[in-house]
């Protein structure tokens, strides 16, 4: 089955393809289809947002399509910047190092045994016939007070992954790519879609 990745990234496309392709998922870029889509998120959580993308991209193809909406929650914070991750500061001049610094200058007064945060990932797969799968999947740990490490993108060297004892951005990526919150989000989605492939088959 084709399925189409709402996004125009590469490397999630390897990633999400690694796991699915046991469901005999072939998945490919909007792009590929000549399709470039700049879905306005207008959701108030990351199930509408990912939903809202997934839902686009199989409109304009006609085949089921898959979606995914992720970022990082700040319990001191309230849960920011949530689904504003990717545009914190809501100012265009940021780039992912000042979102980062954005992010640090406002947790400044908070103590240490409250930096608690997680990342999170909804994934959403929408089938031309109305039907919708979606997972979530976390990634718990603590937003330290400087970054840590070269590798990752985003948020990653400041978030602190206990269970390994380095940020994501010390993680090499094959081990993040077995704990983060996109491969725990995916695991549950493949658990999902799974069991509909045996229902279908029944």
């Amino acid at each position: 089955m084709k399925v189409v990745l709402a996004s125009k990234n590469q490397h999630k496309l390897v990633e999400i393809s690694a796991i699915l392709s046991k469901l005999d998922i072939e998945l490919v870029l909007e792009s590929e289809l000549g399709v470039d889509i700049d879905v306005e998120e207008t959701g108030a959580t990351f199930e509408e947002n990912s939903f809202l993308k997934a839902n686009a991209v199989m409109q304009a193809t006609g085949l089921p399509a898959l979606a995914d909406d992720s970022g990082i929650a700040v319990d001191a914070l309230n849960g920011e910047p949530g689904i504003y991750s990717a545009r914190y500061g809501f100012d265009d001049s940021l780039d992912d190092w000042g979102r980062l610094l954005l992010l640090l200058k406002n947790m400044e007064a908070v103590p240490d045994e409250k930096r608690t945060g997680r990342f999170v990932c909804v994934i959403t797969m929408v089938y031309p016939d109305g039907r919708t799968v979606q997972a979530r999947g976390e990634a718990e740990g603590l937003i330290l007070r400087e970054a840590r490490g070269e590798g990752g993108f985003g948020y990653d060297p400041i978030f602190y992954y206990p269970p390994a004892g380095v940020t994501f951005a010390e993680l090499p990526a094959a081990e993040k790519n077995k704990v983060s919150h996109r491969a725990n989000a995916l695991k549950a989605l493949f658990e999902k879609l799974s069991k509909e492939k045996e229902y279908d088959n029944k």
